[in-house]
């Protein structure tokens, strides 16, 4: 990355955080007081060592220019990554003043790199045709699978006794029996090996409670589950595409199996969903020369932020491949070709006539879909009664903003970036309104990530 002259941001570097406490903390350490011997690499790595509260200093190295996102090792105690001190480390190297000089590494932190550098050219090497990883037997996969399949069907069938159940009794014993009768209906769907329908049945049983109006989102939501029990139970007899959609809505297992695309990505935004088993992060790229949107999913366990970050702002020169199913943008990070760098990348926006244009169409292939990615050009935050709307500063239409958003630390930084000027705005526009991610100003300047 420093042979080419760039640098991250603060912010980017503070995008990486796994919450805010450690953004504060980092912060701290972002001056060169608690820092010694801190260098860093024309390959894309930094390192150094912090003064804590014991003798020895805690020895923090980062690997900038890795194919999935940074990577980070510390010797302190924190379980949380990046941790407090690669925060900080980061922080002093995006300042670019001299305190983070390059140079060779210390054996510490080569052996790390080395040894991180041998391990991903031998995960590349274990997935090229003919290699030992690559072969099984694919007789017992296809039984495997069968075996799975006839688990979701039986699960689906029984889910549509219990809605037929449901509606049969009309929706008022809904709110009566509580939401263990969902919770055990869930679980019955966790033994058919269907996640997908689990989620949804749990999801379920929080609308009776979620005040007037309840029980038309309520028959919303059953039909929405019927569609999908209907699209399993016959999948033989729909599209191949819209075959892959439902079993991705389901839960089933799937791979990236597109071909690669190899593009300048923008990361457009990154954010990070959680329950108590698992947190889930999301990241928007766009690519430059193909004018395509994808979308990263990465895992961690509750409590632990997931490896994979892409700050906010950068551009990658990589291959991605798209997951099957219509409609779908999930795609998998493939070979990186050069290090996250910062650009003047922004991608092009429409109308919000045009936002909610491109979700109908989107739900053709999709019904399941809650809303999709999409840039708004020249449009003014603007409160409306009680919520706020994204009016278009050139026409007389606007979309409103979803309650999630309007709760958000990040509406009061929109607002303070437009000024009451137009401003781009990404986000993700579905049918409860739209929920901005990531603003630009009108004029030259950085992104500002609302999430």
């Amino acid at each position: 990355m420093t042979q080419q002259g760039v640098r991250w941001t603060a912010d980017q570097v503070l995008a990486l955080a796994p919450d805010a406490a450690s953004r504060k903390a980092g912060s701290k350490l972002g001056a060169a007081g608690p820092w010694s011997e801190a260098g860093s690499s024309d390959e894309g790595t930094v390192w150094g060592l912090c003064k804590g509260s014991g003798s020895k200093p805690y020895q923090t190295v980062i690997d900038i220019a890795d194919a999935s996102g940074p990577a980070y090792k510390c010797s302190c105690p924190s379980r949380k990554f990046p941790c407090k001190h690669a925060l900080g480390l980061l922080l002093l190297w995006a300042e670019g003043d001299g305190a983070v000089p390059s140079g060779p590494p210390p054996d510490w932190a080569g052996q790390w790199i080395e040894g991180r550098r041998q391990r991903a050219e031998e995960k590349r090497t274990a997935g090229t045709p003919g290699s030992a990883s690559g072969s099984g037997d694919p007789e017992a996969a296809r039984r495997r699978a069968e075996r799975r399949a006839l688990r979701v069907t039986a699960g689906a069938t029984e889910l549509e006794q219990r809605l037929a159940d449901l509606l049969r009794g009309g929706l008022a014993g809904a709110e009566q029996a509580g939401y263990g009768l969902w919770e055990e209906t869930a679980a019955r769907m966790v033994d058919a090996q269907a996640p997908g329908l689990a989620a949804r049945v749990r999801e379920l049983g929080a609308i009776p409670a979620s005040g007037p109006g309840w029980p038309v989102r309520l028959l919303e939501e059953c039909a929405l589950l019927h569609l999908l029990d209907r699209g399993w139970l016959g999948r033989e007899r729909l599209p191949d595409g819209l075959t892959d959609t439902v079993r991705s809505r389901i839960g089933l297992p799937t791979s990236a199996d597109g071909p690669p695309v190899r593009d300048r990505w923008l990361v457009l935004a990154q954010y990070d969903t959680a329950d108590v088993k698992l947190t889930t992060r999301r990241i928007w790229l766009y690519g430059a020369d193909s004018g395509r949107t994808a979308l990263l999913l990465s895992y961690g366990a509750a409590g632990r932020a997931p490896e994979l970050a892409l700050p906010v702002g950068l551009t990658l020169e990589a291959e991605v491949s798209a997951y099957p199913g219509a409609g779908q943008l999930r795609a998998a990070l493939g070979e990186q070709f050069a290090p996250p760098a910062p650009a003047a990348i922004r991608p092009p926006g429409v109308t919000t006539t045009e936002a909610t244009a491109r979700y109908g169409e989107a739900l053709r292939d999709d019904p399941w879909l809650d809303s999709v990615p999409v840039t708004l050009d020249r449009v003014v935050p603007a409160p409306d009664g009680d919520s706020w709307q994204l009016a278009d500063a050139d026409a007389d239409s606007a979309l409103p903003l979803t309650p999630a958003a309007r709760a958000r630390p990040g509406l009061w930084r929109l607002v303070a970036l437009s000024g009451g000027a137009p401003v781009k705005v990404f986000g993700e526009c579905g049918h409860r309104g739209f929920t901005p991610l990531t603003a630009w100003p009108e004029d030259a300047g950085e992104p500002v990530q609302l999430c």
